[in-house]
């Protein structure tokens, strides 16, 4: 088994733009982690299935659509319907500061707005993101 973490990189909904998601998932995977990437145009109930088949140990949502209050609030909904709310839920994109506040209260632990660096990000998920046992 890898001691290494596992982070699933998705991207939601019928956005079809991708470039920020592949370049974090490349940042995090340069950095050592393990890191799967669903593709584009995932739902929430195949996003947390690949979270958990892969037994990563973080989501990480890159949602540029508008949509991320519906998209992060079911991808929780189903972690706690699947008892695996011990994955970190973590995202990007462009998501209005007003909204921050709430994504914190229904469980999202970080979201990163435009202008986050990937080592922000890397440096983030290494601190905040459990190392499994070896």
């Amino acid at each position: 088994m890898s001691s290494r973490v596992r982070v699933v990189v998705a991207k939601p909904g019928l956005d079809g733009h991708d470039r920020g998601a592949k370049v974090v998932a490349r940042a995090l995977r340069d950095a050592g982690m393990e890191v799967i990437y669903t593709g584009l145009h995932q739902t929430p109930e195949q996003i947390v299935e690949t979270a958990i088949q892969e037994d990563a140990d973080a989501v990480g949502l890159s949602v540029l659509s508008g949509a991320h209050m519906t998209l992060f609030r079911r991808l929780l909904e189903l972690l706690d319907e699947r008892q695996a709310r011990d994955i970190v839920v973590f995202g990007g994109g462009i998501i209005p500061e007003a909204d921050l506040p709430e994504l914190e209260r229904l469980g999202v632990a970080k979201i990163f707005t435009p202008g986050a660096t990937t080592a922000s990000i890397v440096e983030w998920v290494r601190d905040n993101v459990a190392q499994p046992v070896a």
